[in-house]
């Protein structure tokens, strides 16, 4: 297969090619075309023969005409008449000949080889040069809207890898036997293998790969923080830029759904068991997947009036456009899962109900409790938290006003406390929507800002503010009890907390004013008590979290399992995914086990 390190440098400039012995060019001109000049024996005659530079072997006129298969018997530099065939190596596809030339890359002179035989596209370097030039290729950006354009609308703002790019930055693994970026995924993805198959141009049975490990790369794809998860532990990482693991995701989830290439699987074994998913977020998307897979009949509770959880209702359309939530959730009916919706557990049905009617219950509600600050002025008109602004905008429509009739909270100024993703979110959909200026507010500094470091860079690419150091103390309100402002206090650092973080610490007499006429609450999210009061029984941690076992997901309750921001808080969607997939395992070898 064509070294892909190979196309990249072809696509600077032609190969410079010299013969190992005399160290003379074979680098010529013809026509107007710069070629590559050889002396070759062909059925025992002595031919000249021309090759592109760019090492396409045989493609270019020979004197003599090749057909495919045809065998060269030797190849000679014509400068100093040594034959170029060597007895180092041969050819990894078909084993015949090779012959050696050296090339120039980086300025540096390496050892090439390629095949004898006419059709075969196999060309070699050293697995040490590999490495050499692997290092040297620059990271791929994803190339994206522009930044003044995308203020304007709800569109995705990276537009994907295009092909070229895929290839190039797939040529950048360096293959490793022991790959500790697959450590560092929470569902064990064959990273490497996927990147592999990419590099064959077998971009649907890329996808595929990963979709043996994860349900949802198109979401994981996009939304993932893969900087502090696989690519963080990427080899390459540690002299250059790790593997752009995520993009790479995204491209080939990404080409198998738009070429139409997702095959439904025939599930064969069929179980006599029920399970009953309670949400229908990453976690459940996965724990229902995985054991419908496996044979089980799976049912899906979902509150709201559209699946998909935090993916519908908190991911902005600009990060995660919502027909790809659509298009997996298909995929999941498809499966022949059922998804039950309007059904909110702990109020129309309790735990306990669906034990009667099912082997054994999954919970992943999320963690969807706003958290407020408990300061002066919350109650004002045009205070939100985040998750019921994001509501707003996300699942009830109101990015598509006034095609749905749900517009969107607009003020000049808005103000988003909190240093999040969701913080990130909120102020990035505040400016499409209208507002003149959007400032971020957060206790701490721009380093130990939680959120995503792309979707910091594009809050300030898009003009976004950031009040730094900086927190709350009370909101302040006009006569008729709308939000006028925010009295604030600046802060310094402190020493680490628990998190890692420095806690910030207050500056007494350093309070100032922030005007502002929508104040969003992004400081996270805790419990949402309506399972917890029905079902007595159900254990809690000390923060009012659901307790479970760590390898089997499985709580208090026997046959009731959790994963998720419900036992974790608030965490990535692929860690959630990455507990459903443990609970479905623990579920099948639980039930099965009963026979």
């Amino acid at each position: 297969m064509l070294d892909y390190d190979v196309k990249y440098l072809r696509y600077k400039t032609f190969l410079n090619t010299y013969c190992p012995h005399c160290n003379n060019s074979f680098n010529v001109k013809k026509n107007n075309k710069e070629l590559l000049v050889f002396k070759a024996i062909f059925k025992s005659k002595e031919i000249d023969l021309f090759m592109s530079p760019y090492l396409d072997v045989f493609e270019v006129e020979a004197s003599v005409p090749f057909k495919e298969g045809d065998k060269l018997s030797d190849l000679i530099c014509p400068h100093c008449k040594t034959s170029l065939v060597t007895g180092e190596r041969r050819c990894e596809e078909c084993d015949t000949k090779v012959a050696k030339l050296i090339i120039t890359a980086y300025s540096k002179l390496m050892p090439f080889y390629i095949c004898m035989k006419h059709g075969c596209e196999w060309h070699g370097l050293t697995k040490a040069e590999e490495r050499r030039i692997k290092l040297k290729i620059p990271r791929q950006e994803m190339p994206e809207q522009d930044q003044k354009l995308r203020t304007h609308n709800f569109m995705e703002v990276p537009y994907g890898l295009t092909t070229e790019l895929a290839l190039l930055e797939a040529g950048r693994c360096l293959q490793c036997k022991t790959p500790k970026c697959v450590e560092g995924c929470p569902v064990y993805i064959d990273i490497p293998e996927f990147i592999r198959l990419i590099c064959d141009e077998k971009f649907d049975e890329a996808a595929k790969k990963i979709k043996e490990r994860n349900i949802l790369p198109a979401v994981c794809g996009r939304v993932c923080p893969q900087e502090d998860q696989c690519e963080e532990l990427c080899i390459l990482g540690i002299k250059d830029k790790p593997v752009a693991i995520g993009y790479l995701e995204r491209f080939v989830s990404d080409f198998e759904r738009k070429m139409d290439l997702v095959k439904i699987p025939v599930i064969k074994t069929k179980r006599n068991k029920r399970i009953a998913v309670v949400g229908s977020g990453p976690g459940g998307i996965t724990v229902a997947a995985d054991l419908t897979l496996l044979g089980y009949s799976v049912t899906i509770f979902e509150a709201l009036h559209q699946p998909g959880g935090v993916l519908v209702y908190g991911i902005p359309e600009f990060r995660l456009p919502k027909s790809i939530v659509s298009f997996e959730i298909d995929y999941l009916k498809r499966l022949g899962c059922k998804i039950e919706l309007n059904q909110v557990i702990g109020n129309i049905h309790t735990i306990d109900e669906l034990l009667e009617n099912f082997d054994a219950v999954y919970i992943g509600v999320g963690a969807g409790l706003p958290l407020f600050m408990k300061i002066e002025g919350e109650n004002l008109c045009n205070v939100f938290s985040a998750n019921e602004y994001l509501t707003r905008i996300n699942l009830m429509k109101a990015y598509k006003f006034p095609e749905y009739d749900t517009p969107p909270p607009k003020g000049d100024k808005v103000v988003v406390i909190g240093g999040g993703n969701v913080a990130m979110d909120c102020a990035r959909n505040a400016l499409r929507t209208g507002a003149k200026e959007v400032t971020i507010v957060y206790r701490r500094s721009r380093i130990e800002m939680p959120a995503r470091n792309e979707e910091i860079h594009h809050a300030e690419e898009e003009g976004i503010k950031f009040k730094l150091l900086t927190n709350p103390v009370k909101y302040i309100g006009n006569d008729q009890n709308w939000v006028k402002g925010m009295e604030c206090i600046q802060m310094k650092l402190g020493e680490p907390d628990d998190s890692g973080r420095r806690r910030p610490v207050e500056i007494k007499g350093s309070n100032f004013f922030i005007e502002c006429d929508i104040a969003i609450v992004a400081i996270g999210n805790g419990p949402n008590p309506i399972i917890f009061a029905t079902t007595p029984d159900l254990k809690l941690n000390k923060w009012g979290y659901i307790d479970v076992n760590p390898e089997t997901m499985e709580t208090s309750k026997e046959f009731v399992y959790a994963g998720g921001d419900i036992v974790t808080g608030s965490a990535t969607v692929i860690q959630a995914m990455g507990a459903g997939r443990i609970a479905a395992n623990a579920i099948h070898k639980k039930l099965s086990g009963k026979k």
